[in-house]
């Protein structure tokens, strides 16, 4: 076994990933965390596998930069998706991240997000209703998707009728970050982000002329800005708009989805929190943890640094493995187990340091309340067919699952 995990290490490559890494990549991952944790693959990236490798890569923002102009320019050449990855908060460092992050940060304060929970228990009980009038679901597209999509064109004010091409855009646009890139899905990233544009163009353009209650429109809230003055650009504004729909959907889909799929496949775990209701916090962070939405993060080296023992050259492209370092035995205790009571917790499934996650106490919100009142409505639901995972490794969940509500 221990010369099968060093030869599945020595033969890993990010751009070369096989059916079953998509289906379980965490023998894969341990393989590399025990045996090659600071891998140089192929390519010349340095793939992390070790918890405190990332958390020391998260910290040190001046030697590992968010930045993705350098990368991304032979990725996607003079492109809508360079244009808008480039501009997005989560790539870019101090001093426009921070003034950017502080504006966002602003516009999800905890009292908005509080105010949401209402709205969010009812969106999420109209869906519950409609799925027990049809006695099964397709768990994804039925559920999980539905409810951030909704919760994003709510902080954005969004016209119901208007949202119908939001996940698709998402989805395409998200696609396009994954490691090997189809020109078809490039193209598909760029029409989608092209559309979006010209959509928040007008968007914009009517809240500017009728504009909303900044407390709950975060969109009005973003156009204002601070009372300082402190405002963005027009480009930033768009862009930034793209950034918080695909931030919130596509993770918070996964982390419900991900979830109930966990919660099955564990039904000792299932039950417990079926007689437990309390512990739904601790079963989300468990769930973040053992499952992470998002497995990966990428950081370059702005000069020569020295990270677990091995030496990386200025320029050196760095993808950090969320889903490993989450496994990682020397930070969690039975790291292959699902504990929805697990404590401490400390995941790295919102990253940590300058960039953490802006929404995650919205996503904490969203997956709380929908598993919660799923698990109170259905608590006899199965999985009743095969789940179809979504085929990234970006990005980890599922496209489908059929489920059979009891």
């Amino acid at each position: 076994m221990n010369a099968d995990a060093k030869e599945l290490a020595a033969s890993f490559d990010l751009e070369r990933l096989t059916p079953e890494f998509y289906d379980n990549p965490y023998p894969t991952y341990r393989a590399l965390r025990e045996n090659e944790p600071v891998k140089r693959l192929p390519s010349g990236t340095v793939f992390l596998t070790r918890y405190d490798d990332l958390v020391t890569t998260y910290k040190n923002t001046r030697s590992f930069s968010s930045d993705k102009k350098r990368e991304f320019a032979p990725k996607y050449g003079d492109t809508p998706l360079y244009e808008h990855h480039t501009t997005s908060l989560v790539f870019n460092d101090p001093p426009s991240h921070t003034r950017v992050r502080r504006l966002i940060m602003g516009a999800l304060s905890p009292r908005a997000i509080a105010s949401m929970e209402g709205d969010l228990i009812k969106l999420v009980d109209g869906l519950l209703d409609a799925i027990a009038a049809k006695g099964r679901c397709e768990l994804i597209e039925d559920f999980a998707a539905s409810i951030p999509i909704e919760v994003i064109g709510n902080l954005l004010d969004v016209p119901h009728e208007e949202r119908a091409p939001l996940r698709d855009w998402s989805l395409a646009i998200l696609g396009a970050l994954e490691p090997v890139v189809s020109p078809e899905a490039a193209a598909r990233g760029n029409t989608a982000v092209t559309d979006f544009l010209g959509y928040l163009e007008t968007l914009v353009a009517r809240r500017r002329a009728k504009p909303g209650n900044p407390d709950r429109d975060v969109l009005t809230r973003l156009i204002q800005g601070e009372e300082n003055g402190e405002r963005l650009t027009e480009k930033e504004l768009l862009h930034n708009c793209i950034f918080l729909l695909n931030a919130g959907h596509e993770t918070t889909t996964n982390l419900i989805g991900n979830g109930l799929v966990a919660l099955h496949r564990h039904p000792d775990q299932k039950q417990r929190l079926i007689d437990n209701p309390d512990l739904i916090k601790t079963a989300i962070e468990e769930i973040l943890r053992y499952e992470s939405s998002n497995q990966l993060g990428n950081r370059m080296t702005t000069k020569r640094v020295e990270l677990g023992g091995v030496m990386l050259e200025a320029g050196t492209s760095v993808t950090l493995c969320i889903g490993a370092a989450n496994r990682d035995p020397a930070q969690f205790a039975e790291p292959e187990t699902f504990d929805i009571a697990r404590t401490p917790n400390r995941h790295l499934a919102f990253a940590t340091g300058a960039h953490q996650c802006a929404g995650m106490a919205l996503a904490r919100l969203e997956g709380a309340i929908a598993i919660s009142r799923f698990l109170a409505r259905f608590p006899d639901y199965a999985v009743s067919g095969q789940p179809v995972r979504g085929g990234r490794v970006r990005f980890r969940g599922f496209s489908s699952v059929p489920c059979a509500t009891g």
